[in-house]
């Protein structure tokens, strides 16, 4: 049977040789983690590497993801399908090895990290999803969700304020199977973080300590190559329960490589033909790159104890589903993300019944009621607010802190952490058997942006609730009026954004971003009160598409008038006017350019006929994206500066957003 430092050094030769092959990535950090790795999944992963979603299994974060032949390293040798090839073709198109871990690509790879201090900040997320999801189907007996998360990284993540953030919400959650791993090897690209020959560094905290005062369980290593030294910390950290632990693992950059390890030379390039061939004599490796021996694999084979793992879990899950067979047909649905089947039917009853009640009201109080009538539907919804609750609205009649004892509610408290709350969002919906929504203002968005583009490079099911959309918020002033958000959320790749005029659009917007499966979703609504706008149901189911007619004339339109959310109210009342004024107008709403730009050319065709290019679109925000609707014969009403403290109908009047001056645009293009 081959030694542990054996079995590690596996990991450092694939790292080092696919880095070399690629003359691209970050050889130092697998090469300097590998010990502690090969203690964490030789002796502690419960996972089966032919069922990669088995839902038992624990999941590993690589937070410093520029170490991806680190995972890729593990994933390989542990039976996953992730063939040498793989690797050889590290960082290459098409690849399933990329250059930082991407979520849907490797089999195994449980979110993907680049940006650091997200991956830390998903982890603590999938472990809030853990011991949730375990509160709510965990029965006397019947323990069936019971996983560990445990997470890598580095200086890099803990110098990201995200981290603050994520792990000071850890710390109060007393999330106690939440376990990291610090790589601390005083390394970052641009040398010694602590410093050198007497001069200061850049990262001079006291990390023990900071984590103490989160309420975490630290745990000193003083050699984290010391494989005996690392397995005594897991059996610690497990054995705490009340708090989530850190073992702070002082570890030597590059380990194995004599003339880089330990310097910001081998941090993010190859180490160099010649230093390959260096390291193998120095630790004993005389085998060829990408040659791993047969005993090496069987050492690190998890196939069969992964498959036994399972099986158990399968036992077990069986004896719940005979004493709860309505509990564990739930649990098999959400875990598999499946709504429910009466959804359709309760859904369409809501929004019916929405049209009927013809409210005028904010939309972010329609989002709140939208909550409240598809909330006892959907037992999957995670929700929470970035302290502002009361504000967004977004707290329903059946809410339940998730901190609350037995730990099976549906709500979240983040405090201020928008970014923190964003990415532990992704987390959650990775863990499954969830549907996460967080909010905050809009204008906030900016601080979570990052968490954003993650979900929707994943492709996974969140919702993003902003609310005070505009200047209509009025006196909290330009600070807090978001003027160029709504345009740059519609610019992230995936992203559907949805800024609805009324409560059945806010409805409508809330049932799609529920049903959307390959993707997140942004809801944008007002603080100020909307008015109700009548539409027959070809309208109403026409709003899934994004963008549809919402007043008409009879024969070809002199003009049309786009717009959207609060702007809607004066396109139809600009379009009363100019129709009494003789002229024949249609009015679109589109509460999702992108939704709507993604329906077939005669859809949108239909909508927007091309022989009518007399446009004008209005919207209380920037106008760059508008002007691929209006083109160059057309208009923008919009705000392509800062607002001002003022109330809202006062700004609204200052800015030009009235039905005279939306009248006296159409009248200029024509």
């Amino acid at each position: 049977m081959p030694s542990r430092r054996e079995l590690a050094n596996a990991i450092r030769v694939l790292s080092m040789d696919a880095v070399q092959k690629a003359n691209s990535g970050h050889p130092g950090a697998p090469m300097g983690m590998a010990d502690i790795a090969e203690v964490l999944w030789n002796d502690y992963m419960d996972h089966n590497p032919a069922n990669p979603k088995w839902p038992g299994r624990d999941r590993f974060v690589l937070s410093n993801g520029h170490g991806s032949m680190l995972v890729y390293s593990l994933l390989h040798l542990t039976g996953y399908d992730l063939p040498i090839e793989e690797l050889k073709n590290f960082r290459q198109l098409h690849s399933k090895t990329p250059g930082h871990p991407e979520y849907g690509y490797a089999p195994g790879v449980e979110t993907t990290t680049g940006p650091l201090g997200q991956g830390i900040t998903n982890a603590v997320g999938m472990a809030l999803a853990e011991r949730t999801l375990a509160g709510q189907f965990n029965r006397p007996g019947h323990t069936i969700v019971d996983n560990y998360t445990y997470v890598f990284l580095g200086d890099g993540c803990l110098m990201e304020g995200i981290s603050h953030e994520a792990c000071s919400l850890a710390g109060s959650m007393k999330l106690g199977k939440l376990i990291a791993f610090y790589d601390d090897n005083n390394i970052s690209i641009d040398g010694e973080v602590r410093g050198e020959h007497g001069v200061p560094g850049w990262f001079m905290d006291d990390t023990p300590k900071r984590f103490e005062a989160y309420g975490w369980h630290v745990i000193p290593v003083v050699d984290g190559h010391d494989a005996d030294a690392v397995k005594a910390a897991i059996e610690e950290a497990r054995s705490v329960t009340d708090k989530p632990s850190i073992i702070c693992c002082q570890t030597t950059i590059g380990w194995g490589s004599p003339n880089k390890q330990g310097k910001e030379d081998c941090h993010g390039a190859a180490l160099g033909e010649d230093e390959c061939a260096l390291v193998r004599v120095t630790i004993g490796w005389p085998h060829e790159a990408f040659e791993v021996p047969k005993e090496i694999y069987e050492g690190w084979d998890a196939n069969d104890s992964g498959a036994k793992k399972e099986a158990e879990w399968n036992e077990a899950f069986e004896k719940y589903r005979s004493e709860y067979p309505e509990l564990a047909a739930e649990f098999e649905r959400r875990v598999a993300g499946d709504l429910p089947n009466d959804w359709q039917e309760k859904a369409n009853a809501f929004i019916a019944e929405v049209n009927s009640k013809a409210e005028n009201i904010a939309s972010r109080k329609a989002s709140q009621n939208t909550l409240n009538g598809f909330g006892p539907v959907l037992p999957e919804l995670l929700g929470g607010s970035a302290d502002l609750a009361g504000s967004n609205l977004t707290i329903w009649s059946g809410c339940k802190d998730v901190n609350a004892p037995g730990h099976d509610g549906n709500y979240v408290y983040y405090g201020v952490r928008e970014f923190g709350m964003s990415a532990m969002m992704n987390g959650e919906a990775l863990y499954g058997g969830f549907i996460p929504y967080g909010a905050t203002f809009e204008m906030f968005s900016e601080y979570a942006r990052n968490a954003l583009r993650m979900a929707a490079l994943m492709k996974i099911r969140n919702i993003f609730v902003y609310t005070h959309d505009s200047i209509g918020l009025g006196e909290d002033g330009p600070t807090h009026q978001p003027v160029e958000q709504t345009a740059t959320l519609r610019m992230i790749p995936n992203m559907a954004v949805w800024r609805p005029c009324d409560a059945v659009e806010s409805a409508v917007s809330w049932k799609s971003a529920i049903e959307r499966v390959d993707g997140p979703s942004t809801l944008i609504f007002s603080r100020q009160g909307l008015p109700h706008i009548e539409r027959s149901q070809d309208q109403i189911d026409a709003i899934t598409r994004g963008g549809y007619v919402l007043r008409d004339c009879d024969g070809q339109a002199d003009a049309i008038i786009i717009a959207t959310g609060s702007e809607v109210d004066l396109a139809v009342k600009a379009a009363e006017q100019l129709t009494a004024k003789g002229k024949k107008i249609r009015v679109v709403s589109m509460p999702s350019t992108n939704v709507f730009d993604a329906q077939d050319q005669s859809y949108r065709d239909s909508v927007l006929p091309p022989a009518v290019t007399q446009r004008v679109s209005v919207e209380a925000g920037c106008t760059d994206g508008w002007w691929k609707y209006v083109g160059s014969n057309g208009k923008v009403v919009g705000l392509d500066h800062f607002g001002e403290s003022a109330p809202a109908g006062e700004l609204f009047k200052e800015f030009g957003f009235t039905v005279d001056n939306v009248v006296a645009n159409v009248e200029a293009v024509l």
